[in-house]
């Protein structure tokens, strides 16, 4: 039910925040919020006819925010969740391999002194949802590749169904090398513990060929999670798999035992979430080989990541391998520098990109991004002077409101040596990366205290990971500028400060936030 607020944010408003709950929210919980609002802001409850004028407004507010949730399921009907891929493999050996002088034959090196370089492979592939009821979901996808000179395709057709809140099942049809016909399901058992499965058959010249797949998985602990795979018919084998997830690290373990291989892997991704970046090495050996890759992923703007990474295998070689993801796109190119692991295409194959991607950063992406945030800011400001005329309005009004309540909830804190908002500012508290040390309320700048001290109940004051300006009270004084709130407040008759983010959440009082003068 949460997910149908999510239309609401069509205006520019997000009711999310107007009601001050998590998007994970149950119905007991917007319910709740709802009524607490709606106490605030009845008409009934002020006889001054101007404040009763705002009091309906902001009552209506409430009222859309609360009753959004039947448009959005309509909503989803249309959604067809498109993603699609694009990979690429280049064959590049010539860069690194010893030159025969003694060969009777003529190329581009001999001709222009040029190396030569030749796509080798190429693969499409491309899905869309398309949702039929709230409970059914039908999906179609295809694939094209080719390689080296050699080419086949597919496209596949599912049906999806939730059987119910703990599972669903699925049949997909596809043709291409010949006729293929699914059966997949998932089910949740218990709490940490789920599985999946599934049964092709293929209709070859050759007769008929069937496999199956199963999967038990079990949440070992609170970032840790274990699966157990067991394949047989088409490929037989069995895999076990453990992966660990957390703030700052991701790791994966697997081992496979099967036809025609066994191997064993291991994946550490270290992750950097103030640079927006992540460091990943992964080893991996068994009966084809073994295998090493150390790489890098950055994020580049809101919906794009650019990732690279090198790997060291025997028999494979040296590859270079490059990412980039775009929304739900992926294009990928894997470069083959050379067959054999040797000095110059690991240097190579390890500074180009980092060289490349640093440059291209400095003379390219940081400027662009600079010049779109300048128009964009320029165009925000032009096009929203009347609206942040009205919203600043309709914060006054939501402030005028609040006051005798808020006067009410300060005297019960104050009275039990409660949590009680000194001051609050809202805005460019933060500049350049430089917090300024005195803040006054001016144009970018706006005074929060009612609005929070509004939200306090009993003794703790807590505020969702999500822009502030959707709070009752407040309203965006910057649009698209970095915003910071400042809370200042007494807590058992002991000041404390803390300052955060536009979208962090916050929690208190806290013991950190205690000034020691």
């Amino acid at each position: 039910m949460t997910e149908d607020l999510e239309e609401l944010q069509d205006d520019g408003e997000d009711y999310y925040t107007f009601l001050n709950i998590p998007r994970t929210a149950t119905e007991e919980e917007i319910n709740n919020a709802y009524r607490r609002l709606s106490r605030l802001y009845h008409p009934d409850k002020h006889t001054d006819p101007s404040r009763k004028v705002e009091a309906e407004l902001l009552f209506s507010k409430t009222k859309k925010a609360y009753e959004g949730w039947d448009r959005e399921e309509r909503r989803l009907q249309q959604r067809t969740n498109p993603k699609s891929s694009v990979t690429m493999t280049v064959n590049a050996t010539d860069l690194f391999n010893v030159y025969d002088e003694e060969s009777p034959y003529m190329d581009l090196r001999d001709i222009f002194g040029l190396p030569h370089i030749e796509i080798s492979g190429m693969s499409l592939n491309q899905s869309i949802e398309a949702p039929l009821t709230s409970r059914d979901t039908a999906i179609l996808s295809g694939n094209l590749s080719s390689h080296n000179g050699n080419g086949s395709g597919g496209i596949n057709c599912s049906v999806r169904r939730i059987t119910s809140e703990k599972g669903w099942g699925e049949l997909e049809m596809g043709a291409g090398n010949g006729l293929n016909v699914a059966f997949k399901g998932f089910r949740n058992f218990s709490r940490g513990v789920f599985g999946n499965g599934s049964v092709l058959t293929h209709f070859t010249p050759n007769g008929l060929r069937v496999g199956t797949v199963a999967t038990i998985a079990n949440q070992l602990d609170k970032h840790t999670v274990g699966y157990l795979t067991w394949k047989a018919g088409m490929q037989s084998g069995m895999n076990t798999m453990i992966i660990r997830d957390t703030a700052s690290h991701h790791i994966v373990f697997s081992a496979y035992i099967g036809i025609p291989h066994t191997y064993a892997a291991l994946s550490f991704t270290h992750k950097m979430p103030d640079n927006d970046a992540k460091v990943k090495l992964t080893g991996k050996a068994g009966t084809f080989g073994a295998i090493f890759e150390y790489g890098a992923e950055k994020k580049v703007s809101q919906n794009s990541s650019l990732a690279a990474s090198l790997s060291l295998g025997v028999p494979t070689g040296v590859q270079l391998k490059v990412k980039l993801h775009r929304a739900s796109q992926t294009y990928g190119m894997t470069i083959l520098l050379c067959e054999e692991i040797l000095p110059a295409p690991i240097m190579y194959g390890t500074m180009v990109p980092l060289v490349s991607w640093l440059a291209v950063q400095k003379l390219v992406i940081q400027p662009y991004l600079r010049q779109r945030k300048q128009t964009e800011l320029q165009k925000q400001r032009e096009s929203n002077k009347s609206r942040l005329l009205e919203k600043r309005r309709e914060a006054k009004a939501a402030v005028d409101l609040m006051r005798e309540t808020v006067k009410r909830i300060v005297d019960q804190e104050e009275a039990r040596k409660g949590l009680v908002i000194l001051q609050a500012l809202y805005g460019q508290l933060v500049i350049e990366g430089t917090q300024q040390d005195e803040c006054e309320v001016s144009e970018e700048i706006v005074d929060v205290t009612i609005p929070l001290q509004c939200l306090v109940k009993d003794s703790k004051l807590i505020l969702q990971e999500s822009s502030k300006c959707s709070l009752p009270g407040f309203y965006d004084p910057c649009p698209g500028e970095d915003k910071n709130l400042r809370v200042r407040y007494l807590f058992h008759a002991v000041t404390h400060e803390v300052t955060i983010k536009d979208t962090e959440s916050l929690r208190i009082p806290k013991q950190s936030h205690r000034l020691e003068t």
